[in-house]
């Protein structure tokens, strides 16, 4: 399975609407306060994802505090930093160069928690060293307001296993066995992609590209509006034109296609992104549907029964045009390959 999402372009959207957002503001001003922090992005995920940031780098300075002489780890010296902590919060004071990179890292998380939330999941769970500290992903996730619900469930169930540490892939196997079991819907984009768009111009499927695609991002940055909405148009007459892959059964011979690899289950097959994919745009948000008709399919003898149960059971709500449909098609093929 390749992954589509194009981290790249994820990056670059983030310093075009990075720079226009704080152009505006630091042009007159020369530092930023807390209060202002929080009202600044007009995603307030954005704001939180910076917030974080500078908790982070207390948590650090902190660290650096050692010494043979004085015991740092006394409950009352704790005391002593958790109500100076307090005191900080409240007297956040940020110049330009400095508050310029933590900036663009928060509007890039918070992309990628919308349109990616495989890598974003796994970003955190997984940390540097491929290890969990529970009480560190505590505080991580204190921040977070999309798609928050598997990782506060995967946080239950660690409290429950009364666990301090976990291996990041373990952590991850956890939460896989959440998202099948519960049925999470995902968070809508929409609202997202309209807050985003009004600072700068966002396409979506820019952040999806094709194996080997190599087209910049500074076309959905730069292009006006009304040219997006033609290009698109003139792409969707474009996928048109090819045949779906249910109307293909009705030829004669039917050759593989180049590269497929068969899988042995679509539901193995599957990342944590295609299951938010799918889940959202073909199953209308319905995860527990998403999961009864990925088991339907798996148990499927050949892949003209699998096709006329999609065609049967779902395909007439389906946009057969969309990316999503492909994708889905696909897996299914790769799967009676």
């Amino acid at each position: 399975m390749d992954e589509k999402i194009s981290l790249e372009s994820i990056s670059r959207y983030s310093n075009a609407y990075s720079e226009k957002v704080l152009q505006v503001f630091f042009s007159s001003k020369n530092k930023i306060t807390g209060p202002e922090i929080l009202s600044l992005s007009n995603v307030q995920q954005v704001n939180l994802f910076v917030v974080r940031e500078l908790f982070k780098a207390w948590k650090e300075e902190t660290k650096k505090l050692k010494s043979p002489y004085f015991d740092y780890e006394s409950p009352e010296i704790k005391e002593v930093f958790d109500t100076l902590m307090e005191r900080l919060s409240n007297n956040i004071l940020v110049d330009q160069s400095h508050f310029t990179p933590l900036f663009k890292k928060a509007v890039n998380q918070a992309l990628l928690a919308i349109f990616d939330p495989y890598d974003f999941f796994s970003m955190i769970i997984t940390g540097e060293n491929n290890r969990l500290e529970v009480n560190a992903f505590r505080e991580e996730i204190k921040y977070l307001k999309i798609n928050k619900a598997p990782l506060d469930r995967l946080l239950q169930k660690l409290v429950e296993k009364e666990v301090e540490e976990i291996s990041g892939n373990e952590a991850f196997a956890i939460l896989d066995q959440i998202l099948e079991e519960v049925n999470f819907n995902p968070e809508d984009v929409d609202s997202y992609l309209e807050k985003f768009s009004s600072i700068v111009p966002l396409d979506a499927s820019k952040f999806l590209t094709e194996k080997n695609s190599t087209a910049p991002l500074a076309a959905t940055v730069n292009e006006p509006v009304e040219l997006q909405k033609v290009q698109a148009s003139k792409n969707d007459k474009e996928q048109t034109k090819s045949v779906p892959l249910h109307e293909s059964l009705n030829s004669p011979t039917k050759a593989p296609i180049a590269g497929f690899q068969k899988i042995a289950k679509i539901k193995d097959s599957l990342t944590i992104n295609q299951k938010f994919m799918f889940t959202k745009v073909l199953f209308h948000g319905d995860f527990e549907l998403f999961s009864k008709a990925v088991d339907h399919l798996d148990r499927q003898d050949n892949l003209k029964g699998a096709l006329r149960y999609i065609e049967q059971e779902h395909a007439s709500t389906w946009d057969k045009e969309s990316e999503e449909f492909h994708e889905f098609m696909e897996l299914i093929e790769k799967r009676f390959a």
